[in-house]
């Protein structure tokens, strides 16, 4: 999946919303009945930050948790991005400051993220409890955000519930979120399937003949390029997997060598419904075509997307 959030803050709406998907998805805290609300906050703020998918699912109530299993990796990544609104994992650290509070530090290269988390206002099985978070390096406070988390007991143990008003329901955000992953990894597939293309005929150009298999594509462990390990296109791609989707190669009829040489290449989703729907067909003319073939592989005869003809062509010198 593909957001840039690093060494940028958001404004507080957007705050606001990032933490709505996120707060829902994720996040058992570890402990018994006793521990504080505040301490599984600690717990998911700080999961988010390493990225940890497992530790951030142990404090959600268990509808939300079961939904979170079901996201795709990319997606259950993407949601700690956003919570710490921090494009990298980074190393957390919690610590007090001198009113009691739990501060979280979310470390990177880049950037590192302050959040504080204020005292838990309980009532009976549920739990309100304000969070404020900023840019460390901010000490004037003017990149601070405040929203308020609400926490359930559920079982005994506290489970992230709300975003302020907003209640949290992860089954239904999720399948807004596979809507919205399908248009990313359907266009990132396109521009896959050109830069198979040009590779291939880039071997052919420098080889004369077609590359045998994807793999050949890509790059040598060590060493200058050559014709098994071309260094043409990056480790995924020669793997035949990427962003969601699968690509086959195929050398039409027995001749490799040469401008006459024919060849397809085709991308379908590696999870149908979740990662894609439609499959994609690079014909024996160059142009991509594309169909809703439930995962299967794409033909010559669906119908041609428009504007997406790849340039290099499979008749080319």
């Amino acid at each position: 999946m593909r957001i840039s959030l690093e060494g940028r803050w958001w404004p507080a709406g957007v705050l606001g919303l990032a933490l709505t998907f996120l707060a829902s998805p994720a996040c058992r805290a570890q402990g018994d009945a006793k521990e504080e609300p505040t301490a599984v906050l600690r717990a998911v703020m700080m999961s988010a930050c390493s990225q940890n998918s497992t530790d951030f699912s142990h404090t959600l109530t268990t509808r939300n948790a079961d939904a979170f299993v079901h996201l795709t990796p990319a997606a259950r990544v993407t949601l700690l991005k956003r919570f710490v609104l921090l494009d990298k994992a980074g190393k957390p650290k919690s610590t007090e400051n001198s009113s009691g509070n739990i501060v979280v530090h979310c470390a990177t290269a880049d950037i590192t993220t302050e959040m504080v988390i204020g005292k838990a206002e309980v009532r009976d099985n549920l739990a309100y409890i304000p969070l404020t978070v900023q840019d460390a390096s901010d000490t004037a406070g003017d990149s601070a955000h405040q929203i308020v988390i609400g926490m359930v007991r559920e079982n005994g143990q506290w489970k992230l519930l709300s975003l302020g008003l907003l209640m949290l329901d992860l089954p239904t955000l999720g399948e807004e979120w596979d809507r919205a992953e399908i248009k990313v990894n359907e266009q990132a597939a396109i521009a896959d399937l050109k830069k198979l293309v040009d590779a291939v005929e880039t071997y052919r150009k420098t080889y004369t003949r077609l590359p045998e298999s994807l793999a050949m594509l890509g790059s040598a462990s060590q060493g200058q390029a050559k014709n098994d390990k071309a260094g043409l296109v990056d480790p995924e791609l020669a793997a035949g997997k990427k962003d969601g989707y699968v690509f086959r190669y195929v050398i039409v009829g027995a001749n490799t060598s040469g401008a006459p040489a024919k060849y397809e290449i085709a991308a379908m989703p590696a999870e149908y419904g979740r990662s894609g729907l439609r499959s994609f067909f690079n014909d024996l003319n160059g142009v991509i075509r594309a169909a809703d073939h439930h995962g299967a592989v794409g033909s010559s005869v669906d119908p041609k997307l428009e504007s997406e003809t790849v340039p290099s062509r499979n008749n080319a010198h």
